[in-house]
């Protein structure tokens, strides 16, 4: 059976009918049912804890206002009366108030910021004067809002300016307000639509994780094997040139939030990185790649290819390139990677890779922004490891693991490997922060996380291993066991499990259980404990743990 859609209630002060006609009809994933409140309810529910829209569970809230309809003093201000910025401000806390506390009763709560129609010229040359003007005074809201949320892990304010700014002039609908209490048009509802569900995918560890450029035309201008690296259009005193450099510098700020590269080219590989290399207002370098394939071969194959050599999911992937028929080509065999439309004006590239809503993550983290580097490293790996055989790789990377108990300073990185990991996971449980922190305030529960490093890199926090004693009595249950695809077959799950039975022989328990629940993707999981050593019947595997876990062989455990 299928999972039910996600619950998404909309509070707003405005009539939202269109938007959750809208919202429920957008094909993107993830589906969302919709819990529309009656009109003029909106702000109610948000203040009044107990609400009874509240027993209907919604997994998510989005909270869309007029800077008017939500703030008293604000509309005081329109109306040509002084106003205290202090009392204006003291109104945002009240209404930052009300959406923490709505956020105790969603997994997240989506926020619009406030935003003013283009016809209100305010007070012109004074509209930014400190103290005076409306844009300052809306500019200082929505800012004193963003710094009252920002504590909230689950909380996340949407930038509304730019849907208006998309949609231009006719975002706002002074007709559609009179007639049915509608102040946007549906561009602007759609634009919305796109960004909530981008933040929803992003909770749920759907975000893309991979960009696979062509070369010619799409990375630089030109074709190399015609032009030569020296004649490319890349920087320069030529637009075009500038266009590509600029495309590279978008390309490679995503990087730093933890987005992978990768390239499918076809073209002589050699003739292809002598470019990347050797151009010199390239931004774009072989280490920046996590891997490549240039050849002449199918663009499809070669994609999936590399995506297994990554150790990604088709699903992780963004393909980009100039050709429509390569385009329409991987969109056939490969449905699972999202191809977009592509400009036919290299000087639009820069612009509608910015648009694209793929990339969207609750948190940036250092392991983030060191995962491009992480892959160039494993690719080194893959290198050494070329002719030897398993353990002499392995003893030659020198693999350190870096064990500590759930702490401030781990908590968010271990949310977000609890949400988005699907390969190496045991029960695919996932929780929000706080939910974690509750779970783990029982006593007999233990989480321990897992940064693993070897003589090229550090790989990050990729391990996450907890038992559940709670209850005492013979059985110490394993009830997260996660691992990033990064260190798979790195002894690493050896070394979970190792930790799962000490854990286990301390409280005296007489045996540690670790049920596996099947999902579409974690059979490496399955896989794993079936050749773990531990006794299986049907889904459930065990540990006498008379006989101690042996540490594992090529790894040094450093427990803090």
């Amino acid at each position: 059976m299928s999972e039910p859609n996600a619950k998404c209630l909309i509070l707003s002060d405005f009539n939202a009918e269109n938007l959750g006609a809208l919202l429920t009809n957008c094909s993107d994933t993830p589906a969302l049912d919709l819990l529309l409140p009656d009109f003029g309810r909106g702000l109610e529910i948000l203040f009044v804890g107990n609400h009874p829209m509240w027993d209907e569970k919604p997994d998510y809230a989005f909270v869309w206002t007029r800077a008017e309809g939500a703030i008293k003093a604000f509309q005081k201000l329109l109306d040509g009366q002084d106003v205290k910025e202090e009392d204006l401000l003291a109104e945002v806390d009240d209404y930052a108030a009300g959406i923490l506390n709505a956020a105790k009763k969603a997994r997240a709560v989506f926020v619009a910021s406030w935003t003013a129609p283009y016809y209100r010229r305010g007070l012109g040359m004074l509209d930014y004067k400190p103290g005076v003007g409306y844009t300052y005074f809306l500019t200082k809201m929505n800012l004193h809002l963003a710094e009252k949320l920002g504590a909230a892990t689950n909380v996340f304010l949407l930038n509304a300016e730019r849907w208006v700014q998309k949609v231009g002039t006719k975002g706002y609908s002074p007709k559609l307000w009179y007639m049915g209490k509608v102040p946007f048009s549906n561009g602007v509802f759609n634009e919305a639509v796109i960004d909530l569900k981008a933040g929803v995918r992003g909770l749920l560890g759907q975000a893309r994780k991979l960009i696979v450029l062509d070369l010619d035309n799409t990375t630089w201008g030109g074709i190399v094997g015609d032009d030569g690296w020296e004649n490319l259009h890349v920087g320069g005193h030529d637009p075009v040139g500038e266009a590509h450099v600029d495309f590279q510098h978008r390309v490679k700020e995503v990087t730093r939030r933890g987005i992978v590269l990768g390239i499918s080219s076809k073209n002589e590989e050699s003739v292809a990185m002598e470019a990347i290399e050797k151009h010199p207002e390239m931004v774009l370098r072989k280490d920046d790649f996590a891997g490549w394939r240039i050849n002449w071969m199918d663009k499809a194959s070669n994609i999936a290819d590399l995506v297994k050599e990554i150790n990604l999911g088709l699903q992780s992937v963004v393909f980009l390139d100039d050709n429509p028929t390569e385009r329409a080509r991987v969109r056939e065999a490969l449905p699972e990677v999202f191809v977009p439309e592509w400009p036919k004006n290299a000087l639009n590239y820069a612009a509608a890779f910015q648009e694209l809503a793929l990339f969207d993550i609750p948190a940036i983290n250092p392991e983030d922004r060191k995962r491009a580097e992480m892959y160039v490293a494993e690719r080194k790996r893959s290198e050494l490891r070329e002719g030897a055989d398993m353990s002499t790789w392995l003893s030659k990377l020198e693999i350190k693991a870096e064990v500590e108990n759930l702490n401030d300073s781990n908590q968010q990185r271990t949310v977000q490997l609890l949400n988005k990991t699907n390969q190496m996971n045991l029960t695919t449980r996932r929780l929000t922060q706080e939910e974690l922190i509750d779970w783990i305030g029982v006593e007999g529960r233990s989480l321990w996380t897992l940064k693993v490093s070897d003589k090229y890199g550090d790989y990050g926090l990729t391990g996450i291993v907890s038992v559940d004693y709670s209850e005492g009595g013979d059985t110490a249950s394993i009830v997260d066991f996660i691992l990033s695809c990064r260190v798979f077959g790195k002894n690493i799950e050896q070394t979970m499990l190792h930790l799962a039975v000490q854990y286990g022989r301390s409280m005296g328990a007489k045996q540690v259980r670790a049920r596996y629940l099947e999902t579409k993707k974690n059979k490496p999981c399955r896989t794993f404990f079936e050749n773990s050593g531990m006794t299986r019947e049907g889904d459930i595997f065990s540990w006498d743990v008379a006989t101690p876990h042996p540490p594992p062989e090529f790894v040094q455990i450093i427990q803090n």
